[in-house]
């Protein structure tokens, strides 16, 4: 990924935005930039470091990139400024782990040293060769002040180190170039190469059609991994804007869990296309099918690239990678949240950005979607455990779950409703903008069925709250439809912040009145997992009050019908290690 876009021509997108539907608001950044208010006590708090997500010491952290399994290790780099806690001097950090949890920093691995990227190195991919070696494929900045991008590749020095802490770039850099019909500053990020039994590699690379807003996967082929040739199409366009981040992998038939490695190939498999789309900075994909002899990518749902477009994560939630995790047979996908506090408040704590937990993810068995869910080793760090069963929780009311610090917590609840008759009638206006009808339909909008849910980070008094609920609507035809919120806008005191509310609609069957929700609560993250990983949505929150100790966590029900809690299990989480960059 590049410059984040508050950095790259804010008036030109700020425009663009409004024509784009949901997405973040920038302004904010822009406007902490411009000024040096005073930093509330509370936003310097260590409590608000998360606990258990991945994030350095200090200074800022961005993409992943390259992540992979090898030889026993799980490697992780990512984008990082070493200097400071905005984005800028980005280099490659690395670290690496047994477990996806417990992470021990090494040096650098990637590093501006060449003339095709010393003015940058962002973001890119790992391929692992048939003879075992890794190779890195790149972006690189080869000039001042334009943001001129190339790909370069890199090896490790030693491929018989387990840790691959060194790392080589071959002369033949950079491999591919901006040529006629691409975008010499939106032109980055290549995706992990994949081959498909044509004696062809191919890799993909995120673009802007010239004078359009017209994103591409721009498509190369190779022979030996050095010499690249642009195809004469991409593999897939769209009139989105730019797509950064571009990822490509086959799944399984829908419902199998296990994963794929990205060059397994077979007319029986389905692949999912992503990108992060730089004009609303969330991560889209489509589930479809792929021709490597016409090099085509057809998505299943012909309007799913511009409407009803699904999202890895309807929140805080942004230039996501994939990678196939041979030692569990699965892939894991891995991604980068930002701060929602200013820019000044950043540079005051000394640290910007954390990376959601890695997440297991599979096609869902409707064959539409891909379902997600936090990595079995995450509950390595459950600790003192507290329930909750059979308990009715009538209109207006709600409980506190006492026991445990659920300032960093790991709470599962199954609910059960028990009737739909109440549903509200749905506006089809807000079909493709759950963002929207969150925000007009929050928490403390009395609803039908629903808003039910959790208030998580909330303060005794309740004038602190973050909420995470469901609320149920009735289509034109009769039938439920789910919408699933994280609502911050109560979740600080403080001013200033940048508190949007987040919302995706959950494709599942409520008509037993059963559904789940997972909630990953650290500190100042709140991750999200609705029914089983349809529906994920991450949030970002700065209590003044709801600190440590101070925090506490409820569930509520502001509907007009019964809600049961059938079962809910919270557990204290405790702090892996974190040695960071």
């Amino acid at each position: 990924m590049g410059a984040p876009k508050w950095v790259v021509a804010p008036l030109a997108l700020l425009l663009l935005l409004q024509l784009a539907g949901a997405s973040h608001d920038v302004r904010r950044s822009l406007e902490a930039e411009a000024a040096t208010p005073s930093v509330p006590a509370s936003i310097l708090s260590p409590l608000l470091r998360t606990g258990y997500h991945f994030q350095p010491p200090m200074n800022w952290i961005n993409d992943p990139n390259g992540p992979l399994y090898y030889k026993g290790w799980y490697h992780l780099f990512y984008q990082y400024n070493p200097k400071g806690a905005v984005w800028g001097n980005i280099i490659w950090a690395h670290s690496v782990s047994r477990d996806l949890i417990n992470w021990m920093a090494l040096d650098p691995a990637i590093k501006p040293s060449i003339p095709t990227d010393q003015y940058g190195v962002w973001s890119g991919s790992a391929t692992i060769l048939p003879n075992g070696t890794v190779a890195m494929l790149y972006t690189g900045i080869d000039r001042p002040g334009t943001n001129y991008q190339i790909q370069n590749i890199a090896f490790p020095k030693d491929p018989s180190d387990p840790l691959l802490r060194e790392w080589v770039k071959p002369g033949y850099n950079p491999i591919a170039v901006p040529e006629a019909g691409i975008n010499a500053t939106q032109f980055r990020d290549p995706t992990t190469a994949w081959h498909a039994g044509d004696g062809l590699w191919r890799m993909l690379v995120g673009g802007l059609k010239p004078g359009t807003l017209r994103g591409m996967a721009i498509l190369y082929r190779s022979r030996d991994f050095k010499h690249w040739v642009r195809a004469k199409h991409p593999l897939h366009s769209a009139l989105t804007g730019m797509w950064e981040c571009p990822d490509f992998f086959p799944v399984r038939e829908p419902g199998k869990t296990d994963g794929l490695d990205t060059s397994e190939f077979g007319p029986r498999y389905k692949y999912v296309l992503k990108n992060s789309l730089d004009l609303t900075r969330y991560d889209y994909y489509t589930v479809g099918t792929y021709n490597n002899r016409t090099e085509r990518y057809v998505p299943d749902n012909p309007t799913g690239d511009v409407y009803q477009r699904l999202q890895y994560d309807y929140g805080n939630f942004y230039a996501s990678k994939t990678f196939y995790d041979p030692a569990k047979n699965r892939r894991v996908l891995l991604g980068w949240a930002n701060e929602s506090d200013s820019v000044a408040h950043d540079n005051a704590k000394g640290w910007a950005g954390i990376h959601a937990i890695p997440r297991k993810i599979w096609l869902d068995p409707s064959g539409k979607q891909l379902l997600q869910w936090p990595v079995e080793e995450l509950d390595q760090l459950r600790g003192k455990a507290v329930s909750v069963g059979d308990k009715l929780v009538k209109p207006g009311q709600h409980f506190e779950v006492t026991g445990l610090q659920s300032y960093q917590s790991d709470v599962e609840v199954s609910f059960e409703v028990s009737s739909l008759d109440k549903a509200e009638p749905f506006d089809p206006a807000y079909a493709n903008d759950a963002q929207k009808l969150c925000g007009m339909k929050n928490a403390d909008v009395k609803g039908g069925v629903g808003p039910f849910g959790l208030w998580v980070l909330a303060s005794d008094n309740l004038a602190e709250k973050t909420a995470v609920f469901f609320r149920v609507f009735k289509d034109g035809h009769g039938k439920p439809l789910v919408l699933m919120c994280s609502d911050p806008t109560k979740s600080s005191l403080t001013p200033g912040l940048y508190k949007p509310t987040f919302a995706g609609f959950v494709d599942t069957d409520i008509s037993s009145g059963k559904i789940s929700l997972r909630s990953l609560i650290d500190r100042s993250v709140v991750e999200s997992f609705g029914a089983g990983g349809k529906t994920c949505i991450l949030s970002r929150v700065y209590p003044s009050m709801a600190i440590g100790k101070d925090a506490h966590l409820y569930v509520f029900n502001n509907g007009v019908t019964d809600i049961k809690v059938s079962k809910l299990t919270a557990w204290e989480m405790k702090k892996p290690m974190m040695n960071g960059a």
